[in-house]
């Protein structure tokens, strides 16, 4: 499902038109891009959480040549599924 499925989706489950459910979607994901940066965690009860991690530094490889390659330390998103959702992917 793309975005724009999903905003057909929150459209035709809430009743709201298209525009106001685009307008909710974005308005969602900027809230929770905001309380990320700043380093907030968000959590949706039966939904999940969302925060932000720190991975180390590593080294890796470059594929074609083979050659040791340093990885720089670096912030990344992580998300753990709700008990909800995970009990409606596993039916």
């Amino acid at each position: 499902m793309n975005k724009a499925e999903l905003i057909d989706a929150i459209a035709a489950e809430s009743n709201l038109t298209k525009a106001d459910s685009k307008r909710a979607l974005d308005a969602f994901l900027g809230t929770v891009g905001k309380a990320l940066k700043k380093g907030d965690s968000v959590v949706l009860i039966g939904f999940g959480s969302f925060k932000v991690a720190q991975r180390a530094a590593r080294n890796g490889r470059n594929p074609q040549t083979g050659k040791v390659i340093k990885i720089k330390a670096k912030k990344v998103v992580k998300f753990k599924a709700g008990a909800d959702l995970s009990k409606k992917v596993a039916k």
